[in-house]
């Protein structure tokens, strides 16, 4: 029996569209071999938002996700929107879009390929078999806390001001996420804070720690935020599954991934207790080389795989793009920013033809 599923792309700026075309045709191909139908539908978000509809998160757009299965979103923002109000910038979408389809749990996986461990900046020593996940709360803390804007004070001064807040309801939802994730994963999980200065910490270390009563088969471990960025780049292999607020997730998922050597290698997932998931690279938009056949697909791929494995329990699926990934890498197939001597550097869409062949020979 075939399975139909109504995916909503948001292909968004600068490479967006480039890497969401390989994907598209990733997921074609992946239709046939399992009984799946997707339908697709496109909605803008973002630069692209804003000069077409003057908002980065189009009242449409929120509608059509609402009304999808996932969500395949692949890069917003540009140098020709930064200078715009803040309640005008792309990001802005972006956070509209979680808060709209209430995504409180970010899982972003950094595995080290075996093919691309000499792409890492560190020691092969150092990060030769790291495999973490962060879980990374989505919808609260200082992004979306209140107060917040410029205000000016009684002497004149302006000043600034954004509140870092959560509920005992909002970490202990994050919490059993983190929890479930690091069952499935070695069953160690660390809790990432700044309970020494921070009473919103201290809250959140109080709660995840009555959580871990709930998976006495969960080691729990807790580390200030600084020592965590640390240990991250000093001893990456000690981590399994991390959790934490929303600007410390910000951060330390993007030191975990360049553990990997590129940004353009890492999908992320984002989700909610019920609806559809927002899946997508970790990296930007790269405008500099938009356009320009030089964007690395990969990690657009692998959230598509992530869309899959988590928003539609299509696991056998995303194995397959998964593996077809491995396979041209282990080829030898690379785009500029993964590339190293005695690889053959590919453009976007070339890479793209090299996955769609990956795929029909695994097929056979």
């Amino acid at each position: 029996m075939t399975q139909e599923y109504r995916i909503t792309l948001l292909p968004g700026d600068g490479i967006g569209p480039e890497i969401m075309a390989v994907t598209v045709e990733i997921l074609k191909t992946i239709e046939a071999q399992h009984h799946i139908n997707f339908t697709f539908q496109e909605a803008l978000i973002g630069g692209a938002a804003l000069d077409a509809a003057g908002h980065p998160l189009p009242d449409e757009t929120l509608e059509k996700c609402r009304n999808s299965d996932a969500v395949l979103l692949a890069a917003i923002g540009g140098y020709k929107w930064d200078t715009l109000p803040r309640n005008l910038r792309p990001e802005t979408g972006l956070l509209g879009l979680r808060s709209g389809l209430e995504l409180f749990a970010n899982l972003r996986p950094a595995t080290i390929l075996p093919q691309l461990i000499d792409a890492s900046s560190l020691k092969r020593e150092v990060v030769e078999g790291v495999d973490l996940m962060v879980v990374r709360e989505l919808t609260g803390g200082i992004y979306f806390g209140q107060p917040r804007g410029v205000f000016a004070t009684e002497s004149g001064e302006q000043r600034g001001v954004n509140t870092m807040a959560y509920r005992e309801s909002e970490i202990d939802r994050i919490g059993r996420v983190a929890f479930e994730a690091a069952r499935k994963r070695n069953r160690k999980l660390c809790s990432v804070d700044k309970a020494n200065v921070l009473e919103v910490s201290q809250l959140w270390r109080d709660r995840i720690t009555a959580l871990s009563a709930e998976y006495p088969d969960v080691e729990l471990t807790h580390l200030y935020v600084d020592n965590a960025a640390m240990q991250l780049v000093r001893a990456p292999k000690q981590f399994d599954t991390i959790v934490t607020g929303n600007l410390f997730g910000d951060i330390l998922s993007d030191i975990a991934a360049m553990l990997t050597g590129s940004i353009g290698m890492l999908p992320s997932a984002s989700l909610g207790a019920s609806g559809p998931g927002v899946f997508e690279p970790v990296h930007g938009s790269a405008p500099d080389i938009a356009g320009q056949d030089k964007a690395n697909p990969l990690a657009m791929v692998l959230s598509a795989a992530m869309m899959l494995r988590y928003g539609l329990n299509q696991a056998e699926a995303a194995d397959r793009i998964e593996a077809a990934v491995l396979q041209v890498l282990e080829n030898g197939c690379r785009t500029t920013d993964i590339q190293s001597p005695g690889t053959t550097v590919l453009g976007c869409q070339a890479m793209g033809e090299a996955l769609m062949k990956a795929l029909s020979v695994s097929a056979k």
